[in-house]
């Protein structure tokens, strides 16, 4: 058996015995290293032979090993190979095969088996049991995440019962009055309309999701929380003062609400809100009134006051040549199903004033609105149908009514207002007819 070693540094590289190599001998110092050979092997290696039986190409090659590091272990040992382990078995000596679980393992049984892959389980002694569905609570900030696109579909439908049936199925692990500040904040950068659905809402949710109570804690936080709000919007002050004394007025809460802040708040715009609100109480039949505190919107409003409305907004523009203005007092009236009624009332006009300037600037008008798509095309095709129809009746106060029609359909039509379809549908008046055109000159008998 030859045995090769090199003694360096106190260390002991690998040595080959017969095939076998030894690694990790580790000498101690003091000693002749000559007669010492302590081999303690963490680990050995045979060297693999090809089929052919000649020895490989690796068989020549020792493995290095530094000891200079930390001990070096077993193959088998439990403990962490880094060194940085705390030398505990793994799984706490529960894990691995053969193994009977961890100490203690069997204060836990119950007796039962319910896995039926386990040869021990016995379906026929075994009891039934029933598996309970546990619906997890979401936060505030997953609830406003939640609640805002139900509101935004509320401002569209005007459904309250879809809002309560979704709250319902929702299990707000938080106070139930973050529901009214959420709505009330979210109607704050709304329009009137959507601000009148909010107070809807909020009387269709007392009684079945809010009490009293909580629509008095909701005014509360958005109260103390007032001066953020009129960053952004800084007729807030105001807006909430209707907010409340509207919830007053809906018995949602009780009058004395506002009475109890009386000589203790510090804040301007909390202040601002409360005496809102009070002035609006105060008034005379002021809870009635306050049912239409925010006004009707849309369609709601009878059709004779949209009706005189858009007369005013023209005679308006007639006068001022305002398109900007007279767009926004259309769009503020919230009616874009009965735009036609505008088309209508403005072609009446033109013919009634029977001026050029008239004619220019309602053309002017009807143009921008249809380029801004305020007008629809069909809403556009409706008024102008309703003018051809009425003209037998206008001309009997206008009797240049089909001239001035013609006329002004003409300069529509260049502009783009209405199509040509639409103005080759313009009904033309019978001209008077002569004596010499085809009666031959014979007098009608006289009846």
């Amino acid at each position: 058996m030859a045995v090769q070693a090199q003694f360096q540094n106190g260390e002991v590289e690998a040595m080959q015995m017969n095939g076998v190599i030894v690694e990790d001998i580790e000498l101690d110092e003091g000693v002749d290293n000559s007669q010492q050979v302590v081999a303690t092997a963490r680990k050995v290696k045979r060297i693999h032979r090809s089929s052919s039986g000649s020895e490989s190409s690796n068989s020549n090659h020792a493995v290095e090993k530094n000891l200079s590091g930390p001990l070096q272990v077993r193959k088998n040992s439990r403990k962490s190979r880094d060194g940085k382990g705390r030398g505990l078995p793994k799984k706490g000596g529960a894990g691995g095969k053969g193994t009977w679980g961890a100490p203690g393992d069997e204060l836990f049984e119950d007796g039962h088996c319910r896995d039926v892959k386990d040869p021990n389980c016995d379906s026929e002694s075994e009891d039934e049991y029933v598996v309970d569905v546990i619906k997890p609570k979401i936060g505030l900030e997953e609830f406003t995440q939640i609640f805002e696109p139900v509101l935004l579909e509320y401002y569209d439908t005007g459904n309250t019962e879809e809002v309560v049936r979704t709250i319902n199925e929702l299990d707000v692990n938080a106070k139930v009055s973050q529901i009214l500040e959420i709505a009330i904040s979210k109607a704050l950068d709304h329009k009137a309309a959507h601000r009148e659905m909010t107070s809807v809402l909020i009387s269709d949710l007392y009684g079945k999701i809010l009490s009293s109570q909580d629509v008095m804690s909701g005014f509360d936080a958005i109260l103390d929380n007032l001066a953020e709000l009129t960053i952004d919007t800084p007729e807030a002050p105001s807006v909430i003062g209707q907010f409340i004394a509207r919830a007053i007025a809906d018995d949602c809460i009780a009058p004395k609400y506002v009475m109890k802040f009386k000589g203790t708040v510090d804040d301007e715009h909390k202040q601002a809100a409360l005496d809102k609100a009070e002035l609006l109480l105060s008034r005379k039949h002021g809870i009635v009134r306050l049912d239409n505190i925010w006004g009707t919107g849309g369609g709601i409003r009878p059709v004779k006051y949209l009706v005189k409305q858009m007369v005013l907004l023209l005679k308006e523009f007639l006068s001022s040549g305002d398109v900007a203005e007279a767009t926004r007092c259309l769009q503020e009236l919230e009616v874009p199903h009965f735009h036609h009624e505008l088309v209508y009332e403005a072609t009446v006009m033109v013919l009634e004033d029977s001026s050029e300037r008239a004619a220019h600037r309602m053309c002017d008008l009807l143009k921008s609105l249809s380029d801004a798509v305020i007008i629809t095309p069909e809403q556009m095709s409706q008024g102008f149908r309703r003018v051809y129809d009425a003209l037998p009746d206008i001309s009997l106060d206008v009797p240049s009514a089909y001239t001035l029609m013609e006329r002004f359909a003409q300069m529509c039509h260049r502009d783009g207002v209405i199509s040509t379809a639409l103005f080759r549908e313009m009904p033309q008046r019978g001209r008077k007819r002569f004596v010499s055109e085809g009666d031959g000159g014979k007098i009608k008998e006289a009846v």
